[in-house]
């Protein structure tokens, strides 16, 4: 129920007879309400939340403390914003949201890289959620993935078989996430890894959860070819712990809409670059 749903409704008779109050929403639908909000403006403020759900800024600050560590909205001053920061990454529904025209043309050239009868790890990131649905038109394939979202998508798809790796649930990613997570992509030795990562600063991928990390380098670890997804806006983030270079991966594919300095970078470095273009077209290395 958003906000502004439920101020349409809240003077409106209940079955009783009587009248709704903001007071009377539940937990739930007060927290989704706050979520519906920061979705919609990106951000809200105490004083807003307190006068259109009728409650104390205590309740508020409770709310925050939970959908903070859901992944849903990041605690400022005076209020919580959807802006992601060096220790907060967004959750996945947001997430699915953004850049999604330059995420599918990563996808797209990314798929020229897979064979039928391939076995290929996707991990938690949206751009493999986006390669995950073009993924029937190379089939049959193993998929094995920690993205509960990624299973979703490919679970009614009889020619693919899905390895799903276990471990601690995130609500924040919708995947599994870990140690015990990484330790059971271990054992498996796939043709091809597909990674993302929320950041790029200086020729080194950044994310801001160690628990994330572990699953993509057990995954990197146990595929003969590692490709890294990445949509240009990465290049303008910060995240605070160190994933991997950009040299570690056989190949990385970003969309054409990257700064031309960061080419001339990751060329001076000797990195692997695939420049991908609306449509599935690009220039791949020979």
């Amino acid at each position: 129920m958003s906000i502004n749903s439920y101020d349409v409704q809240k003077s409106q008779p209940d079955a009783g007879g009587g009248t709704h109050t903001p007071s009377e929403m539940d937990a739930k639908d007060r927290r989704q309400a706050i979520i519906d909000w920061v979705l919609r403006d990106g951000s809200v403020s105490n004083e807003e939340l307190v006068s259109a759900l009728g409650v104390s800024q205590m309740t508020i600050y409770r709310d925050f403390d939970l959908l903070e560590k859901e992944g849903w909205l990041r605690k400022m001053r005076g209020g919580a914003t959807a802006s992601p920061s060096a220790l907060f990454e967004r959750n996945v529904m947001f997430r699915e949201r953004e850049h999604q025209d330059e995420k599918a043309a990563v996808a797209h050239l990314a798929l020229k890289d897979i064979e039928p009868g391939q076995a290929v790890f996707l991990d938690d990131s949206t751009t493999d959620l986006q390669l995950a649905r073009m993924l029937p038109n190379r089939a049959p394939l193993t998929v094995i993935t920690n993205s509960v979202s990624v299973i979703d998508v490919l679970s009614s798809e009889q020619d693919l078989k899905i390895i799903a790796l276990g471990g601690t649930y995130s609500h924040a990613y919708n995947a599994f996430i870990g140690t015990a997570t990484s330790n059971a992509a271990r054992p498996f030795k796939a043709d091809v890894a597909f990674v993302s990562t929320s950041a790029v600063t200086e020729g080194i991928c950044y994310h801001q959860s160690q628990d994330i990390i572990v699953v993509k380098q057990a995954m990197m670890a146990s595929a003969r070819r590692r490709v890294l997804l990445v949509d240009s806006s990465k290049f303008e983030r910060q995240a605070l712990y160190e994933f991997s270079p950009l040299t570690a991966f056989d190949l990385v594919i970003v969309d054409g809409s990257i700064d031309r300095s960061h080419i001339a970078g990751m060329h001076e470095a000797g990195v692997e670059l695939a420049i991908a273009e609306p449509g599935g077209s690009g220039n791949r290395p020979d």
